[in-house]
This record gives structure tokens, C-alpha cells and sequence, in this order.
């Protein structure tokens, strides 16, 4: 397997481009070739299988997700409690808007694991894992909410991501209003 982070990383960004934008069923070693530009059999050198492409995809996706260290920062000095709660649930949301690829190919994906379980073996590890450091990030930070509450907001910001992103229903009701209604009627009374 070649070593150059940086190609690596361009690799799966492609890759997340074609999933977006063609399906699971688009996701081909070639695919990613021709979206990144680079000679034919290039992703192959950094993804020598199916199951390592789809599993350097998702770490990609983690790191292209995850909150930077300042939005951390400012977060922990704020109060504990529904308001920093959603604050979270927010910054969530507006990372996967403003990368719509990324949450657009992890629909394509999620959708055909359905169909496909050699997908739904890497792809289900993958969610459970984020899953639960989503639980273990809450309770470290002092947030509210269990593991069924999170599990409640994992749904309901599904939801309203694959609205955002597709055709929305209500296009004249705030995201932000929707995470706020949501934070006071799943998480407990402060």
C-alpha cells in the first residue's frame, strides 16, 4: 500500500465525491481514478480492496466531520446543561450542511447496507463505534442526556439531515428551532 498521506486523503475525498453523487453502486476503484484525476489503478495502490476503500472513506469522513479544537475549547467553558446540549446538536448539523457530500454519501451508504451485507459487515461497526463515543463525549462533558437520549437525537437529526439535504418539507421552519424544540422535549428538566 503506497504511503503519501496527502494522495491517500484526496483519494477518499474523491471517493466521497463519487458515493455522493453516483450511489454505492458508482464507487468504483476507477471511479475515484477519474474524480481525482490521477492515472489509472491509483486508488488501488492506496485501497487494495473494496472493504479497505469503504474503511478509508469512513475515517475520512470522521476526520473531515469531527469539530476543530477551538470549537471544543469554547464549548467546555460554557455551562453544562440544554442550552451547550444543543449548541452541539447545532455545530452538528451546520458541519454536515456545509459538507453535504459527506452526509450525502453516508446516506448511500447506510441505504445499502440495507441490501448489501458485505457493506453492512464494515459499515455497521463503524456507526455502533461513533455511536458510543458520541455517549462517552456526552457524559464527559457533564452534557444531559443517556444513551437513549442520544440514540433519540441520532434519529431525529437523521431526519432532519436527509430533509435539509434532499427536498424539505417545511423549508420555512429554522434548523435551529427544530434542535432547540428537540433539546427541550427529549432531554430531561434542568
Amino acid at each position: 500500500m503506497a504511503k503519501n498521506d496527502a494522495r491517500r486523503s484526496a483519494l477518499a475525498d474523491a471517493g466521497i465525491a463519487v458515493l455522493a453523487r453516483e450511489g454505492a453502486r458508482g464507487l468504483t476503484h476507477r471511479a475515484i481514478d477519474q474524480e481525482a484525476g490521477v492515472p489509472t489503478g491509483t486508488t488501488t495502490n492506496y485501497f487494495r480492496s473494496r472493504e479497505a476503500l469503504l474503511a478509508g472513506l469512513f475515517e475520512r469522513i470522521g476526520t473531515r466531520l469531527a469539530p476543530t479544537p477551538d470549537d471544543l475549547a469554547k464549548r467546555a467553558e460554557q455551562p453544562r446543561g440544554r442550552a451547550v446540549f444543543a449548541d452541539y446538536m447545532r455545530d452538528i448539523v451546520r458541519r454536515l450542511t456545509a459538507e453535504p457530500d459527506i452526509a450525502r454519501a453516508l446516506f448511500e451508504l447506510r441505504l445499502d447496507s440495507a441490501r448489501r451485507p458485505d457493506l453492512s459487515a464494515v459499515l455497521t461497526p463503524w456507526l455502533r463505534a461513533n455511536f458510543e463515543a458520541d455517549i462517552a463525549f456526552n457524559q464527559s462533558m457533564g452534557l444531559p442526556g443517556g444513551r437513549r437520549e442520544i440514540a433519540l437525537f441520532h434519529y431525529a437529526i437523521d431526519g432532519l439531515l436527509f430533509d435539509l439535504l434532499t427536498t424539505p418539507i417545511a423549508p420555512d421552519i429554522s434548523s435551529d428551532d427544530v434542535i432547540d424544540d428537540l433539546v427541550t422535549g427529549l432531554l430531561p428538566d434542568e
